[in-house]
């Protein structure tokens, strides 16, 4: 395995840690939740979906707005970097459909238990990262060298 140099960048990304933890720290002291997007997502989607009159919390709200407002102001100070995706929309269906599914079994999602939980010492979130990064590091085993 070789290093691409030219494109580590890792003061960017411990700032770019130091932000997310602060969030999900101020997001704790705030509301007294956690900021896993998988549930702040699903409440209002919950309540859209279920056709009923419950009103979503406003914080779960205006997170979720800042998470598509955020790209935006990124733009603002720098372009955004380049994305490309080298499988079709079929593969991209069946694993959102599969992370979903992870996400329901394990009762939480990357930045809940991973961001979060593990701030927190939290024996359940350590077991689910390493599940999740487990899970990861055999489907690219599998899909880059068995196939």
């Amino acid at each position: 395995m070789t290093i691409d140099w030219s494109h580590f960048t890792p003061w960017a990304s411990l700032a770019g840690g130091v932000v997310i933890g602060l969030a999900a720290a101020l997001y704790l002291l705030a509301n007294g939740r956690i900021a896993g997007i998988a549930g702040i997502v699903a409440s209002p989607l919950r309540a859209l979906l279920a056709g009923t009159s419950l009103r979503p919390d406003a914080n779960r709200l205006l997170f979720i707005v800042g998470l598509l407002v955020a790209p935006w102001v990124w733009r603002l100070a720098a372009p955004l970097p380049a994305a490309t995706v080298d499988v079709g929309t079929a593969s991209l269906v069946v694993a959102g459909l599969l992370v979903g599914v992870g996400v329901r079994m394990g009762n939480g999602c990357t930045s809940g238990h991973g961001v979060c939980g593990l701030s927190r010492f939290s024996g359940r979130s350590l077991v689910n990262v390493l599940a999740f990064m487990g899970a990861g590091f055999a489907t690219v085993f599998v899909l880059r060298h068995l196939f």
